[in-house]
């Protein structure tokens, strides 16, 4: 019975808890709906959402705001407080083109609060007077520049060389922005343990202010063709040139060994004759009677080519 009565009494204090909450609720929201109903005047930061630009120019400076001081009611500056407001500048009307700038002046547009409803009383805006610099769109072709790097699974190389698809985009925006660009990176990319054809995705680089430029792409395809590698060796003649006329000489060695990458398909396309090693006589080491071999010939479907012979060695004979 005890029990009973304790469980009634604290069902009758929570309701108590809860009727006293539920009115402060009210009281609250009451509060709030009357001080959003008075009228405050204050001052906002707006930014400018430009219109009816010319398509021939493109609008350099978008940092460009306006501090407008309105008297309204709470509830417009809540609207304004939630989602950052804009002012329209229509480049059709509202501004003058003066040489290398457009000029937009407060008193042409805005003091007939043309963009507040009327509800709204625009007292002042600042500054008086805005300065727009703008550029002349040019197109141009921009190569894309691979940073990339491929870690390949020993044995395996590419046959021939990275590329990117598509191997440049179009650039649409300021001659003043646009003339300096001489390529475009791909964002720095590491490929590990690749074995087979590549094939990835890769963004681009692009200028931190992007607004005044357009892109026909932000990135590329990064693409290699992969094979299997192995080492090959061939002895390769050694020539001699810049003799003087009337001088004879022998040199030892006549071969050398030249070493060198190349994909298993291509490794029997390849012989001693499309490799070539010269030694320039007016290069000669000095009172040393040694020359230095040069490869001046090579397929190009070889690489990390190797002469293993630094020196070779002559005799005048006559």
């Amino acid at each position: 019975m005890k029990k009973l009565k304790s469980e009634i009494l604290t069902s009758i204090r929570n309701k108590r808890i809860n009727v006293f909450i539920l009115f402060l609720l009210f009281a609250f929201i009451i509060l709030i709906f009357t001080k959003l109903s008075k009228e405050y005047t204050n001052t906002m930061t707006f930014g400018i959402e430009k219109i009816n630009v010319p398509e021939e120019y493109v609008i350099l400076n978008d940092s460009i705001m306006l501090n407008i001081t309105l008297k309204t009611h709470g509830f417009k500056w809540l609207k304004y407080y939630v989602s950052k407001p804009n002012i329209k500048i229509d480049f059709s009307n509202d501004v003058d083109k003066k040489q290398a700038v457009f000029l937009w002046n407060k008193s042409k547009a805005y003091l007939n609060n043309t963009q507040f409803d009327e509800q709204v009383e625009l007292l002042n805006i600042s500054p008086d007077r805005l300065t727009f610099k703008y550029g002349v769109n040019l197109v141009k072709k921009i190569p894309i520049k691979l940073n990339a790097t491929v870690n390949f699974i020993p044995g395996y190389d590419v046959s021939d060389k990275l590329v990117s698809d598509p191997d440049s985009i179009v650039v649409i925006g300021p001659d003043l922005l646009v003339s300096k660009m001489d390529f475009l990176e791909t964002e720095e990319t590491v490929f590990n343990d690749v074995k087979s054809n590549l094939e990835e995705t890769a963004k681009l680089k692009l200028p931190e202010n992007t607004s005044d430029l357009k892109f026909s792409e932000n990135s590329v395809v990064i693409k290699a063709h992969v094979e299997k590698f192995t080492e090959g060796t061939l002895k390769i003649p050694v020539n001699i040139v810049n003799v003087p006329k009337g001088m004879k000489l022998k040199y030892f060695p006549r071969e050398i060994n030249v070493s060198y990458y190349i994909s298993l398909s291509n490794f029997n396309s390849v012989t001693n004759k499309d490799f070539k090693v010269v030694c320039d006589y007016t290069k000669a080491m000095g009172n040393q009677s040694l020359l230095v071999p040069e490869l001046v010939k090579y397929p190009k479907t070889v690489k990390n080519i190797k002469i293993n012979q630094q020196r070779i060695e002559f005799i005048i004979t006559k």
